[in-house]
């Protein structure tokens, strides 16, 4: 299990009620995070050897896929040229780079995950016509089988990154945030409010668990199943 820290849903029912954090909080936060890069040996936004985390919510009674994940938190481009040295590995890199550009646009920037799936089938179509494959005969669904994530390399798996970065600027007419400590917290803020999502209110309520308990944020060390074929990742229960 990866190390890390919990935000109490103290902080969550003090968010919801008021709509900011809690002033205390970010002192608090900046501690358990410098205990965190201390313990894994990297640092936060360090261009050189960066810490990346997970941030999770993390109820009193367990609601599997009703409220947000954020992972690979932390990448921008001077901490992706980082990691792809220090890993040797761009392909990896460049891949959870855009997985996460797109993560953080649907949960935090509320920018519709529909627009990078269309970007990414398009780089899909010109790797299958590459192969010699005619995309216009093929559905949404079939091209996804006949290209697959792994096939994707890592110059296009690059050039995503910044097509995903222009589409979050198109739909929020702001540039994506380059800085860790923001990033962060646009995180948290949106597991706490994911606590009032449509889908876990209608959870909540057929499982009899109180909207009042407010959800926990829990932000650990991140765990790679992409380096290769000896790398996997889980949940155990």
């Amino acid at each position: 299990v990866p190390p890390g820290f919990t935000i109490s849903t103290e902080a969550c029912r003090a968010h919801t009620a008021s709509g900011q954090m809690p002033p205390e909080l970010m002192p608090e936060v900046d501690e358990a995070l410098s205990r965190l890069e201390t313990r894994i040996g990297m640092r936060f936004g360090d261009a050189k050897a960066p810490l990346l985390v997970s941030v999770r919510s993390g109820a009193r009674a367990s609601m599997p896929g009703m409220m947000d994940t954020i992972l690979n938190l932390g990448l921008n481009d001077a901490t992706a040229k980082g990691l792809a040295e220090k890993t040797g590995n761009p392909r990896f890199v460049y891949d959870a780079y855009r997985r996460f550009v797109a993560m953080f646009a649907d949960v935090a920037l509320g920018v519709k995950r529909e627009h990078f799936e269309h970007a990414l089938d398009t780089v899909r179509a010109k790797i299958a016509k590459e192969k010699g494959v005619d995309a216009t005969r093929l559905n949404a669904e079939e091209l996804r089988r006949k290209v697959t994530d792994a096939d994707i390399p890592a110059a296009d798996l690059q050039g995503l990154v910044q097509t995903f970065k222009g589409i979050v600027k198109e739909h929020t007419k702001k540039e994506f945030p380059e800085d860790p400590k923001e990033q962060l917290w646009g995180a948290i803020g949106a597991v706490f409010h994911s606590w009032m999502n449509p889908r876990a209110a209608v959870y909540r309520k057929m499982h009899d668990i109180p909207e009042s308990w407010g959800t926990a944020c829990n932000i650990q060390a991140m765990v790679f199943g992409n380096l290769g074929d000896t790398s996997a990742t889980g949940v155990a229960f």
